[in-house]
């Protein structure tokens, strides 16, 4: 059962909202439906929050021992709820993309069985390349898969720093093309094929669809950047500048959101951040590593920006929208007011989450 009243995601879909940002850009806000105040958590993401916040102090007043990797994956992801009112087929496969074994997981609605011609959409997980699953955002996909009458394709790619740049990036345009070349046999509509992820997902997200136009392949009609990383060289592209000060901060729960601002917040020493996505030494300013250095991004698909009020990457999201629509590229952006980094996790507790799959499948819908 869901943890908020459904009405609530009603009021988000009618909310039609405009601003211009701090460079400029028009940005479609997403109102918290049951707090007018400006600069504070949706009650319920709060809830979350704290809890999370009190969890993690209690955890650090212990005995202290080394942080590993695996310590670093355990604490990603949220138990987020199956929404679905249909029944979903869910099937697994593997195959070898670059030497790599990359799994699949597939959802798509199975009445009316046998049916052709649905739309295609290919999500990537995030965890800052080096963590995340697809059984975190296994029911999101599923309520995609719903709402938008489609089939998603789920991908499991492999994390850094085992294997680090190119193989994620390589395992997913690997799975766009073997999507693409066997389209019928998963009754999709090759000319209806879509991809989007969150987070480090949004980024290989991002590049891809540029690799899709650089080698005239052009099977992306349609990306969707959920929170995205579109630049991994602090301040990025000439014109991006990261400011605290467009975060609007109430007094009383500044100390729970700042911490969730670090994401994308450049080093003090202006150097470029450490990464074990970029275990070899790789160039940051790589557009297929950094999206917002691309020389051009005319020719894109069509895209959607997600971003979340309280999330350190919400500036570079906006400002990569500008980019593309600088660059002739259709592009809505969507900022959701009252919540923070990851808020797609929490399908089932906040109607953000709700919103921004249906607003993903109204997009899939009209491919």
């Amino acid at each position: 059962m869901i943890r908020y009243d459904q009405k609530l995601s009603a009021e988000m879909q009618a909310d039609h909202t405009s601003i211009l940002n701090g460079s400029g850009v028009s940005v479609q806000v997403k109102k918290i439906p049951d707090e007018p105040r400006k600069g504070h958590y949706d009650p319920r993401e709060y809830t979350l929050c704290k809890a999370q916040a009190d969890f993690f102090a209690k955890s650090a007043s212990g005995p202290r021992k080394p942080f590993t990797i695996e310590d670093v994956r355990k604490a990603m992801g949220f138990p987020n709820l199956n929404m679905n009112t249909v029944e979903i087929y869910t099937k697994y496969e593997e195959h070898v993309f670059s030497g790599n074994t990359v799994g699949i997981w597939i959802y798509y609605p199975r009445k009316p069985e046998g049916k052709t011609g649905r739309p295609g959409f290919i999500y990537i997980h995030g965890g800052g390349w080096v963590g995340g699953t697809p059984y975190t955002v296994e029911n999101p996909c599923r309520l995609l898969a719903e709402r938008a009458d489609c089939v998603v394709f789920n991908i499991d790619y492999s994390l850094a720093p085992e294997k680090p740049y190119p193989n994620a990036f390589n395992d997913c345009f690997g799975a766009l093309r073997y999507i693409y070349e066997h389209a019928e046999h998963y009754g999709v509509d090759r000319s209806r094929l879509g991809m989007g992820g969150d987070s480090a997902g949004g980024n290989l997200t991002a590049a891809i669809a540029l690799k899709d136009r650089d080698t005239g392949s052009n099977m992306l009609k349609y990306q969707a950047l959920i929170y995205p990383a579109v630049t991994l060289a602090d301040e990025g592209a000439p014109g991006y500048h990261w400011d605290i000060n467009e975060f609007e901060m109430c007094d009383e729960q500044r100390a729970l959101i700042e911490p969730g601002l670090q994401l994308g917040r450049p080093k003090q020493d202006g150097q470029v951040s450490d990464n074990m996505y970029l275990k070899h030494g790789e160039d940051p300013h790589d557009p297929y590593i950094s999206p917002m250095f691309a020389k051009s991004h005319q020719g894109l698909c069509k895209a959607l920006i997600a971003v979340a009020e309280f999330d350190g990457l919400r500036l570079q999201g906006e400002y990569y929208g500008k980019m593309l629509r600088d660059a002739s590229v259709e592009t809505r952006i969507i900022r959701y007011k009252g919540v923070g980094h990851a808020f797609l996790d929490k399908l089932g507790f906040l109607p953000q989450a709700e919103d921004l799959v249906q607003e993903m499948a109204n997009d899939i819908i009209k491919l």
